[in-house]
């Protein structure tokens, strides 16, 4: 790992350790990507019922969540992450890593269809965004600063996944 990865690291989990889920989500969000044309959808009041506040706050506003935060950061079983919104298999266990970020972290996707993505600027530089490619729930994003043998770090928040044992 590079010293300035390192350092825009720290910064980002130094940053969102001090603000809140809301302040978060005032930044801008995906809201019409949110509603885009997905197999799995429901109006506003819908995800709002089958979500929590925070979860919704994540999927459906594209909110972060703080870091160091989720019970997923240490989970050590086999099984799969599904999404928290409607259940679509994302990551496995097999492919997540410790990146010292305060969130769950993947070097891939479980496969190619899985997971979409899109380019955010809510930071004011462009970020890869990830969302479920069935209900365009907002995951997190990607970075090309990951293990072998992808270079990728798949950064999720932990309240958009549903972790299955196997």
């Amino acid at each position: 790992m590079t010293k300035i990865t390192a350092n825009r690291r720290s910064a980002l989990a130094w940053l969102g350790a001090g603000a809140s889920v809301p302040v978060l989500a005032a930044c801008g969000g995906n809201e019409a990507r949110a509603q885009g044309n997905f197999p799995v959808s429901y109006s506003e009041a819908e995800w709002r019922r089958r979500l929590t506040a925070q979860e919704f706050r994540v999927l459906r506003e594209a909110a972060t969540e703080r870091p160091y935060t989720s019970p997923l950061n240490n989970e050590k079983r086999r099984g799969t992450y599904h999404c928290q919104g409607c259940g679509n298999r994302l990551f496995s266990s097999a492919h997540k890593y410790d990146s010292g970020t305060g969130w769950p972290s993947f070097w891939r996707a479980i496969d190619n269809g899985a997971v979409g993505y899109s380019t955010d600027y809510n930071l004011g530089y462009p970020r890869t965004e990830e969302h479920c490619a069935d209900c365009g729930g907002h995951l997190g994003h990607r970075f090309d600063d990951g293990p072998e043998p992808t270079g990728h770090r798949h950064c999720i928040n932990g309240v958009a996944l549903e972790f299955r044992p196997a």
